[in-house]
This record gives structure tokens, C-alpha cells and sequence, in this order.
């Protein structure tokens, strides 16, 4: 089973940039194909970014050109980096599998807000 941890979430004035981490823990994660989820609230959560196992990426439209997903298999971790941030992206990020789901994380809040 996979335990993940979501940091770098904060409170970002609109414009500003933010760097989602994403540690996983309990297997190794470089031959999934894994997603960034966000959960704004009273909405459902939705998928916001996808990277293969071969580091093809994907992106919803809403944050394409926006957002960049990477990962660092040396050290069992997904990244999203946000750029541009708008008052609309402001969830709680979450990373998870994308054809495979694990226990989700707690998340990580993002605000953006002048």
C-alpha cells in the first residue's frame, strides 16, 4: 500500500506561483502513472494533471500552460509546479495514482487571494 504526502501549499497573492511536493512512501511509485487531484470547496474533486510512467504528462484545460507535473524518481516524488495562480485555483491539492488508487493523502491547501 501507498502512504503519499502532500506539501508546499500556502497563501499566494494572483500571479504568483506555488511548488506542490508529493512524497511517497511503502512502494515505489516511478512505474505508475500518477495524478495531481484538487478539491475546491462545495465542488467535486477533479484531476488536474497526469504523468505517465514514462513522463508523458497531460493537463485538464483549466491550468494547461499553467501548470507544469514532473517527477523525481530518485527520491519517490510528483511535483506540480503552478504558475500564474488565479483566485479559482485556490483547493486542496492531493496527489494519487491515476489508474491506480491508493488511501488519499490529507492534502495540501492552496490559496489564492489578494
Amino acid at each position: 500500500q501507498v502512504q503519499l504526502v502532500e506539501s508546499g501549499g500556502g497563501l499566494v497573492q494572483p500571479g504568483g506561483s506555488l511548488r506542490l511536493s508529493c512524497a511517497a512512501s511503502g512502494s515505489i511509485i516511478r512505474n505508475y502513472a500518477m495524478a495531481w487531484y484538487r478539491q475546491a470547496p462545495g465542488k467535486q474533486r477533479e484531476r488536474v494533471a497526469i504523468i505517465g510512467s514514462g513522463g508523458a504528462t497531460n493537463y485538464a484545460n483549466s491550468v494547461k500552460g499553467r501548470f507544469t507535473i514532473s517527477r523525481e524518481n530518485a527520491k519517490n516524488t510528483v511535483h506540480l509546479q503552478m504558475n500564474s495562480l488565479q483566485p479559482e485555483d485556490t483547493a486542496v491539492y492531493y496527489c494519487n495514482g491515476y489508474v491506480e488508487l491508493w488511501s488519499w493523502g490529507q492534502g495540501t491547501q492552496v490559496t489564492v487571494s489578494s
